[in-house]
C-alpha cells in the first residue's frame, strides 16, 4: 500500500450499500476499504478508498487512500498500483478534492 494517502474532514456518513476491497499491505495484514469514487485524471484512472474500522464503519481519522486504477478488461478485474511520483498524487488529489466539494455541495441542495 502506499504511504501516500489523502485526509479529509466528514468521512462518509452512510457506509451501508457501498462497494468494498479487502487490501493486503505490505506487512501482510489486511484491510477493508469502501470505494468512494474512481475518477479519470487525463488519460489515467484513480480509486478513492476509505479504510473501515473492525466494525465496519468509517475509520475516525478520514484517512483516504488513493491508487492507480486499471482496469483493462481481465476476468482477474482491476488492479490497484501504488502512485510514486508526487506530481502524478498531486494531481489525482486535487482532483479527488474537486470529487469532494462537488459531493458536499450536491448535499446541501438536498
Amino acid at each position: 500500500m502506499s504511504d501516500l494517502n489523502k485526509e479529509f474532514e466528514g468521512a462518509a456518513d452512510d457506509l451501508s450499500g457501498m462497494a468494498t476491497v479487502t487490501l493486503t499491505l505490505a506487512d501482510d495484514s489486511v484491510i477493508e476499504c469502501a470505494i468512494l469514487t474512481v475518477f479519470p485524471v487525463e488519460n489515467q484512472e484513480y480509486i478513492a478508498l476509505l479504510p473501515l474500522a473492525a466494525d465496519g464503519e468509517a475509520n475516525e481519522d478520514g484517512e483516504v487512500y488513493l491508487y492507480r486504477y486499471i482496469d483493462d478488461g481481465s476476468e482477474n478485474g482491476p488492479t490497484l498500483e501504488d502512485i510514486i511520483d508526487d506530481d502524478e498524487y498531486e494531481a489525482a488529489a486535487d482532483a479527488f478534492d474537486e470529487w469532494m466539494d462537488t459531493m458536499a455541495f450536491d448535499e446541501m441542495e438536498e
